[in-house]
């Protein structure tokens, strides 16, 4: 498996796994039209050409062979979704194609973000993480993340609640396999 950073040219195959992984992920427990709203914003060509122009936003493509089986996104300083420190990092998605769950991607992109991290010296790695998402936030848990506030994330016209969770750089003394 190679991990790649994403670049403009690969926007339309960031918007097909973005769709898809969120899709999966979230359908069963959303309505149609909350999804259709917030698959059409979130993954908007016009977005996601914002996003990878941002110099503080980097993008990552998991690829087994020529396939995109997963991918992560980063945020530092003011490009972070919630500003909580200029010196922290955000993992604001980390998305696996279905068949490739249990098979090491999520957290081969999971050690990409923390080697970014120790490259950028932050204090800490925060993210969030829906509360109805027990695989993921035993994911986090499991890489030493601690619960330390909430928020809300709109998806469509439905306001979810999120779990906020944090990772001192410090305590890491290896990353995990």
């Amino acid at each position: 498996m190679k991990i790649r950073k994403v670049n403009i040219h690969d926007i339309d195959k960031l918007k097909e796994i973005g769709k898809l992984t969120f899709a999966d992920t979230f359908s069963s427990e959303n309505s149609e039209e909350d999804m259709r709203e917030y698959l059409e914003e979130g993954f908007s060509t016009e977005k996601l050409k914002t996003e990878l122009t941002d110099k503080k936003a980097e993008f990552y493509f998991a690829e087994l062979g020529d396939k995109v089986t997963g991918y992560l996104k980063v945020n530092v300083g003011q490009s972070q979704t919630e500003m909580q420190n200029e010196n922290t990092l955000e993992i604001e998605r980390i998305y696996v194609l279905k068949e490739f769950h249990g098979k090491k991607v999520g957290q081969t992109l999971y050690n990409k973000a923390i080697e970014l991290a120790k490259e950028k010296s932050v204090d800490y790695v925060w993210l969030g993480v829906w509360e109805h998402n027990p695989r993921a936030i035993r994911f986090y848990e499991k890489n030493g993340f601690v619960v330390f506030d909430k928020h809300i994330f709109k998806l469509g016209n439905d306001e979810q609640t999120d779990l906020m969770m944090k990772l001192r750089l410090k305590e890491i003394s290896q990353l995990p396999t």
